[in-house]
């Protein structure tokens, strides 16, 4: 008998047309994602993450007033001409590395915030009839190793739709999408049969939640085009994915790293604060002051 090889993840999708006004007014002006980490963008970190895991063609579905997000991927030249010329190999290196090749970035518009799901819709014709990851660059994952890398090989032995999950106290599961567990496939990795957006504490089916990365077969687009408004009146991911799932299978995958909820203050503010002391060049300096204003 032939197994047959799940088709290669070639192409992730970032949904980036949010307003950001839980940073206001800082976002008056400055796309949320464009809001640096230490010394990096939001978005940088989940690109970065799908370029480690080879992904070829990023798919950003933007909005208005995100036009620093397309210069911020593109060349630089004067910029990276100077840095030559003054021999910061590291600098220039650490841009170039960063930066998807030429043409394999593509941006398509969502008018109108109908949703995650109507986001994702909207990168139906640049994603075709192929799987496809997708990252919710708010939902920064630092790790040894990259979330999507370790979700590539989950696929690669198993195919279907893969949901990275991980596991919070059981008395705060109602703040989450929560995802309901059948076969234990191993190496963390299970079949799920379920979702449910934030259950009641005494309804929820485990206490593994929904993290933002996920892989899906692009059957998700149809389900997607005819999907209703769901909660808050918006076209809901989950929805279509709980529809696929008569159809399809998937798969939760508990990864090995810690998430920072960029698009609250507090876990950008948590965000820097880690990642910084995760640095070397920062922090032997940054931990006796961060340790002195803890003393306060």
């Amino acid at each position: 008998m032939t197994v047959t090889s799940p088709r290669k993840i070639r192409k992730a999708v970032f949904p980036v047309a949010g307003l950001g006004t839980r940073f206001l007014p800082a976002t008056k002006v400055i796309p949320k994602e464009m809001l640096t980490v230490v010394d990096k963008p939001v978005i940088q970190y989940a690109v970065d993450e799908a370029i480690e895991a080879g992904i070829e063609h990023f798919v950003f579905v933007t909005g208005r007033g995100k036009g620093a997000i397309e210069d911020h991927f593109d060349l630089a030249y004067e910029l990276e001409a100077t840095l030559k010329a003054r021999g910061k190999t590291a600098e220039l290196k650490m841009m170039q590395d960063g930066r998807p090749a030429a043409g394999t970035a593509s941006f398509v518009r969502q008018q109108e915030p109908l949703g995650l799901g109507h986001a994702v819709w909207c990168a139906r014709d640049i994603v075709g009839d192929e799987p496809f990851a997708l990252a919710l660059p708010d939902m920064l994952i630092h790790g040894k190793r990259g979330c999507f890398a370790q979700m590539v090989d989950v696929y690669n032995r198993h195919g279907g739709n893969i949901i990275a999950v991980e596991e919070v106290p059981h008395e705060h599961v109602n703040r989450y999408g929560v995802v309901a567990l059948a076969e234990d496939m191993g190496n963390e990795t299970f079949r799920i049969t379920g979702m449910v957006e934030k259950p009641k504490v005494e309804d929820a089916p485990s206490d593994l939640i929904i993290s933002g990365r996920y892989i899906l077969q692009p059957e998700i687009f149809t389900k997607l085009s005819t999907q209703k408004p769901g909660a808050g009146g918006e076209i809901q991911l989950t929805d279509a994915m709980i529809a696929l799932m008569d159809e399809q299978k998937f798969f939760s995958y508990r990864f090995e790293g810690t998430t920072y909820d960029c698009g609250d203050k507090v876990g950008y503010l948590t965000a820097n604060v880690a990642l910084a002391l995760d640095r070397p060049d920062i922090e032997p300096k940054f931990r006796p002051l961060l340790e002195k204003l803890a003393g306060k």
